[in-house]
């Protein structure tokens, strides 16, 4: 490929300025064929598979398979200064594309160019200019020769390309990962090469393109690396962590340059090993058991009595920022609350450091004085409880990347006093925009944003903790309520998402569903199938207990497993059964049932990590709506904070449930109401089903 030589190009455009007249004149390189032609004038873009019911089996994964630059230099010398006052301008015409120099200040030609690079190899920060087509001085003129020279230039005159023309070529990323202190991106040119009668064709290079999480846009940009259009392509970039020149959170696209600007001819691919330069590598503590609480900071010494070994945690980062607290991050400083901070140090460190794992919810409250944490555009409304993060703004991302940093590495575990959080959920049911509002739109603009900002939280969290682990949280709409606007079905989420994610790196995100009984007014949901709304069918309207399995075997799929072949992370994050039945007051003994008929589900399923019950005390806001889904009865007053009244019967079958000498014992009771001999008639692969057997 030829490259406009600079001497040569000064000396006709002096030439030119100082003829003052039309002239047209040839010009080729030494050694090479014609590049163009100057002349001077005086004018001025599943199908279903069988899914058996718990009471026969329920699929395991063995079940599953699938699928140049001219290096002569410049010399500002090359250049005759001219009287400024004289108007001419020159014009480079490269076939029909015409690159404007004037030295007035009339208006840029419509055929200007883009810049789109610095010289080959250079690593380029800066974002790209238009190429100056009216300098007001000889200075200004010598910096347009020099902007214009590091232009892709094609070796052909009269080279046409149509405004519709499709690149032949199709890169496929592969490979984005952090190896030491550099940033490895391999891909495949799965497509062909774009015929040489077009400008796509006639450059004969791959353009790497490095964008922030924010910016969607690679016209304005110009590109890091180049390589010649191969069917193997690799570039090595320093990945700078840590400063303020940081390519950690960056995403990377593959063009070709058409003439005027780049086109892209790959999807965008981000980092997928962001742990790779965690300080914190520190194994993850799996708990003895899955048996999880909500629990009132007041009533910490009965959840140690009821031996809870997952607990939650609600972050509203609208809270977090503030003054007292100091972070740098990145190169830039932030500010955090401090009697916040210290509160949850305090809680976070009395779960942990007493064995508890900890799962931080991670949810954005609204807050006036904190408005980069919301979308654009995106007002207060009574139809949200909580809003999606913004990631796409750059106020938006630096202080969503900077707060999930600083979280992570506060509760890393390496102060006992702040504690130790194991795993992240980002926003709470994001299939329905109550919780996660972000305006009306359609599925696929939605989850667009929300990965978009999981992955910035990804990426904070685990180039942390390395072994930390980051989820999002849906209900249990399967495929029920969507409206398509603010609604979603959580399986249409889930899949958009997971296809998202490993289009562009994949990474190792994890589920918190919460699969609650119909309606929750009622604490039975082994009757739900009499709602016509469970099956055994992927494609059921709702998944809860009463199918359980089809979320994991769903889960199961090649498709859905994360870069390591590995079924993906599910937790229980929230789920309860009433013991205030909407139509027939107290069912304090149905209530209990279901909780030992759901754990047992639970604790058989190899797939599910944790079962984490809502709630210790019953809410009194939530007992009014018949959800009274505590272990505790409450006193119903218009205190702050929620006070026990009496255990329920739940009480003592939550603390032996995980009890190998007392469980089955504790769920005797049960077994009449569901009119069942044995937990293992009804329960594939039942934990306890030996010591069962032996009874």
């Amino acid at each position: 490929m030829y490259r406009v030589k600079i001497k040569k190009i000064a000396t006709i455009m002096c030439t030119a300025l100082l003829a003052l007249s039309s002239v047209s004149c040839s010009h080729a390189a030494e050694g090479s064929e014609k590049i163009g032609q100057v002349q001077v004038t005086s004018d001025q873009a599943p199908s279903e598979h069988n899914i058996t019911k718990q009471n026969e089996s329920y699929h395991t994964e063995s079940d599953y398979t699938e699928s140049d630059y001219d290096k002569d230099g410049f010399d500002e010398s090359d250049i005759i200064s001219e009287n400024p006052e004289t108007t001419a301008q020159v014009i480079v015409t490269l076939g029909e594309n015409e690159i404007s120099m004037d030295n007035t200040a009339e208006e840029e030609s419509s055929t200007e160019s883009k810049i789109p690079m610095e010289t080959p190899g250079e690593t380029v920060s800066a974002a790209a200019d238009t190429a100056p087509a009216t300098p007001a001085s000889d200075t200004d003129l010598i910096e347009s020769i020099k902007a214009f020279s590091t232009q892709p230039q094609t070796e052909a005159a009269n080279v046409t390309l149509a405004d519709n023309t499709v690149p032949s070529e199709s890169v496929v990323l592969d490979q984005c990962y952090i190896e030491g202190s550099k940033v490895i991106i391999k891909g495949r040119n799965t497509g062909g090469i774009s015929s040489p009668d077009t400008l796509m064709g006639e450059d004969g290079h791959f353009y790497l393109i490095e964008l922030e999480p924010y910016d969607d846009d690679v016209t304005d940009n110009r590109y890091t690396e180049a390589c010649d259009k191969t069917e193997s392509i690799s570039f090595v970039l320093p990945l700078n962590a840590g400063t303020s020149e940081s390519r950690l959170y960056k995403k990377f696209v593959v063009c070709i340059w058409d003439g005027t600007k780049y086109v892209p001819v790959s999807s965008p691919v981000y980092i997928t090993n962001p742990e790779a330069i965690a300080k914190n590598t520190e194994e993850y503590k799996e708990p003895f058991t899955k048996k999880g609480l909500l629990i009132e900071l007041t009533q910490i010494s009965d959840a140690f009595e009821l031996g809870v070994s997952h607990v939650i945690v609600n972050i509203p980062f609208s809270s977090i920022l503030g003054s007292g607290i100091a972070y740098s991050y990145e190169g830039e400083t932030y500010h955090f609350n401090k009697e916040v901070v210290e509160a949850y140090d305090k809680t976070i460190s009395m779960f942990s450091n007493k064995g508890m794992l900890v799962n931080a919810v991670i949810l954005n409250s609204w807050n006036d004085s904190t408005p980069d944490l919301f979308m654009p555009a995106v007002a207060k409304t009574s139809a949200a409880n909580y809003y999606n993060f913004n990631a796409k703004t750059e106020a938006g991302y630096k202080d969503i990347k900077a707060i999930a940093s600083f979280l992570a590495d506060r509760y890393s575990g390496k102060n006992s006093d702040y504690g130790k959080v194991s795993n992240w959920i980002i926003g709470n049911e994001i299939n329905n925009q109550l919780w996660n509002y972000m305006g009306p739109m359609d599925v696929r603009s939605y989850v667009a944003e929300y990965e978009r900002c999981f992955r910035v939280f990804y990426t904070a969290i685990k180039s942390t903790c390395a072994n930390d682990r980051v989820f999002f949280s849906t209900d249990y709409n399967w495929m029920h309520e969507a409206n398509g606007s603010t609604k979603y079905n959580a399986k249409e989420v889930i899949d958009i998402f997971n296809e998202m994610v490993r289009e562009k790196g994949n990474i190792d995100w994890g589920l918190a569903y919460h699969p609650y009984s119909i309606p929750l007014t009622e604490p039975e949901f082994w009757d739900d199938w009499n709602t016509g709304l469970i099956s055994w069918s992927e494609t059921s309207p709702i998944v809860n207990f009463a199918n359980l399995s089809v979320l994991t075997d769903y889960f199961q799929k090649d498709v859905m497993r994360d870069r390591s072949g590995n079924v993906r992370h599910i937790i229980l994050s929230e789920e309860g059964f009433t013991s205030q039945s909407a139509t027939r007051g107290r069912v304090e003994d149905l209530q209990a049932a279901a909780f030992a008929y759901a754990y047992y589900i639970v604790d058989s399923n190899p797939y599910i990590d944790a079962f984490i019950m809502s709630r210790q005390i019953d809410a009194p806001s939530e007992v009014a709506t018949s959800c009274a889904f505590g272990l505790w009865t409450s006193e119903q007053s218009e205190d702050v904070n929620i006070k026990p009244a009496m255990r329920k019967k739940i009480w003592p079958v939550f603390k032996a449930i995980d009890k190998a000498n007392d469980t089955l014992e504790a769920t005797d009771f049960a077994k009449e109401i569901l009119g069942i001999e044995n937990w293992s008639d009804i329960i594939p692969g039942f934990k306890w089903s030996s010591m069962e057997s032996r009874r």
